[in-house]
Parts: structure tokens; sequence; C-alpha cells
């Protein structure tokens, strides 16, 4: 946040930003970055500028890169969630992400600060399945709305063996 000189205009920052957020649509792979660019646009600084113009190389690069939706009709609901503990340098909170896919084409991704500050790597992760969670279910009532039952179970992936306990196991400690 305070790294780096205070732009002296910040147009042309605020412009590109602009721009890489309406990208972020059909680029998935940028939205994390470009968020982070985001919180920083009212006071940007030289270094955010360079952060910009390497996410615009970084594109050039990868041209070819993006979202495709075949026409399969596999409709199981699949979801990766993931928390990166303590990961914002500026306010100590955990950044919860995650990936929704219906059969081999990915729907819904986010990845957001959390609310509050976990007190433990396995707190931000079961609160990033959380949240994976309430898409999926939610994925699963508007595939219902369009006239697709779901029947089948709902995959949820975490990398976290103590948050995948701690939701196993419906039994409250007090130290979960």
């Amino acid at each position: 946040q305070d790294d780096g000189t205070l732009l002296t205009d910040a147009k042309q920052y605020r412009r590109l930003l602009g721009k890489l957020q309406y990208l972020t649509f059909t680029r998935p792979d940028i939205c994390f970055a470009v968020g982070k660019l985001a919180q920083y646009s009212a006071a940007p600084t030289d270094v955010h500028l360079q952060a910009v113009h390497k996410i615009l190389r970084y594109l050039k690069g990868t041209i070819g890169l993006g979202l495709f939706y075949g026409t399969e009709t596999n409709f199981d609901l699949r979801g990766y969630s993931d928390s990166d503990w303590n990961g914002c340098p500026d306010s100590r909170r955990s950044v919860t992400g995650y990936a929704m896919f219906v059969g081999d084409s990915l729907v819904s991704w986010k990845s957001k600060k959390q609310d509050t500050v976990s007190h433990s790597s396995a707190e931000a992760e079961y609160r990033a399945m959380s949240d994976a969670l309430k898409e999926l279910k939610w994925l699963k009532r508007l595939l219902a709305d369009f006239g697709v039952e779901h029947e089948k179970p709902m995959d949820l992936f975490c990398d976290s063996k103590s948050a995948i306990y701690i939701a196993a196991n419906p039994v409250f400690h007090e130290r979960t």
C-alpha cells in the first residue's frame, strides 16, 4: 500500500484497470491480481502501475487462453476451494478462493478477502469451504430452475486436512 511514489495523474491507471476488470469475465486467471490492484485505485503509485503493465504483458503472451464451453451433457457439480491464511499484508485477513464447474466447464469463480481475521489456517480454509459450499448449493438450485435436476452428490475439493476434519465432525468443540 505504501510502496512507490504516488502518481500525479491516476486517470491512466484507473482507465487501464477498468478495462482489465471488464476482461475478467472471460479471463478468470487475472481476477485476483486485478481485484487486488483495484483496492489501490484511490491513491495508486508507480509500483501499482508497473503491476498493471505486467498483467498486460501476461495477457499479450497468453492471447489464446480463455474459457471454453463444450457441448457435453454432463451436469456434475464440482467445486474447488482454497484459502491464503493471513494473505493480505495490509489487513492481515485471509483470502478465499473457489472455482465451480458444471461438467468440465468453469461457470463460477471468486477470490475475496474474508470478512474477519482468521486465527489459524484451518479456520481460514473452513471459511473458504463454507463459501464454496454456498455457491455449489446456489448452482444446484439454478440448474433446477433451468429444468436440470441434479441428484448426484456434489464434490467439493479442499487441500486442508484439518478443515476437512472440522467439517466432517458435527460435534462442536470450543477450540474449533
